[in-house]
């Protein structure tokens, strides 16, 4: 059976490092390779978005200027300092600039990502002051998300409608259930995908993010909690065609030496966390398209020689529904794979 081949952008997740995918996908599209499917999960789903719904219709720009507004949005009351360090290897005294943007956001937010919850509190809850933080379930408010990503996100172009005239790219975005710890897969082709949908695949919760509410009953957070690389949803949301696969690493899986002191120890350990752990998964499926193409080839023999309507009408309808569905499902073939990951600086 002949297929057509996809190509598929794979991002995932990792908060400010998704102005790393920013950078990749300006660099594949300067040289002039374009998507049929972007999957991305956290920051890479909100990422996916802008290249899939481009407000302008240039999807490059609307990323680069996105990521922009972000960090002009960001506040600097907690200026850089320096402190004393002493280097062992040289027995030496010098200093070094430490800086403050994480404590900065920790305490006062991005406004145009996410805000405080005890900076709402005059304002909006009163409630709220009559709890310890401890009794909370989050601790910030990321729906000014929505209102950054209006400036540059068009949804009607990650929809069904837009999906099926195969006018903008397929859009899959991913969290996870908060209540079931099962995978939650939102996909431009079955739905229109809103706010509320890239608000729940970045609904990080060690972060502070609230879960959000998707449908009855269905509560949402961050889907790298469950795979911070999602190509087996988007390989199982797409089965029918083969794929060229382009996964952007924001965390790299090999180092060149050993973490140094705790804070190196403390990277290496969310490197590893939060590394892409596809390898099991495309041994799987090379084997299971192995399998597939063997039986297709079977079932050629077997139509060509025999003729599947000559054996018995119960048997032969049963091989052709397992048939259908087995090559429906596990067809595709991923021809390529090309890894673009972060380095350590």
């Amino acid at each position: 059976m002949s297929r057509s081949v996809e190509n598929v952008l794979v991002l995932q997740g990792g908060g400010s490092l998704g102005a790393f995918g920013c950078g990749v996908f300006k660099a594949l599209c300067d040289y002039g390779i374009k998507f049929d499917i972007v999957g991305g999960t956290s920051i890479g789903a909100v990422n996916a978005a802008i290249i899939c719904g481009s407000k302008k219709g240039d999807p490059a720009q609307d990323l680069e200027d996105f990521w922009l507004d972000i960090a002009e949005s960001s506040y600097g009351l907690l200026p850089d300092i320096l402190i004393p360090y002493y280097d062992s290897s040289s027995g030496t005294f010098s200093t070094r600039k430490m800086p403050w943007a994480t404590a900065n956001s920790v305490m006062f937010g991005v406004p145009r990502f996410f805000t405080p919850r005890w900076l709402q509190l005059v304002q909006e809850n009163y409630t709220d002051l009559m709890q310890w933080p401890m009794e909370w379930t989050h601790y910030y408010d990321h729906t000014p998300l929505i209102h950054t990503l209006e400036k540059y996100v068009d949804y009607a172009k990650i929809s069904r409608k837009a999906a099926a005239n195969k006018n903008t790219p397929r859009m899959i975005a991913t969290a996870v259930n908060v209540k079931t710890a099962e995978a939650l897969v939102f996909d431009s082709a079955k739905m229109d995908v809103q706010p509320k949908h890239i608000l729940a695949s970045c609904a990080y919760s060690a972060y502070g993010f609230p879960w959000i509410n998707i449908d009855t009953d269905v509560y949402a957070w961050d889907g790298s909690l469950l795979s911070n690389t999602p190509l087996k949803e988007v390989m199982e949301a797409s089965p029918r065609n083969d794929k060229d696969v382009y996964i952007v690493e924001n965390y790299p899986r090999r180092i060149d030496r050993l973490p140094a002191n705790r804070s190196e120890v403390v990277d290496r350990t969310r490197d590893i966390i939060f590394s892409d752990k596809t390898i099991y998964d495309l041994r799987a499926w090379k084997h299971m398209s192995r399998q597939t193409d063997l039986i297709e080839k079977l079932y050629d023999i077997v139509e060509k020689k025999i003729g599947i309507k000559s054996l018995d009408p119960s048997l032969s309808s049963q091989i052709k529904k397992d048939y259908d569905d087995l090559v429906g499902k596990y067809g595709a073939e991923i021809m390529s794979i090309h890894r673009i990951a972060r380095n350590h600086s």
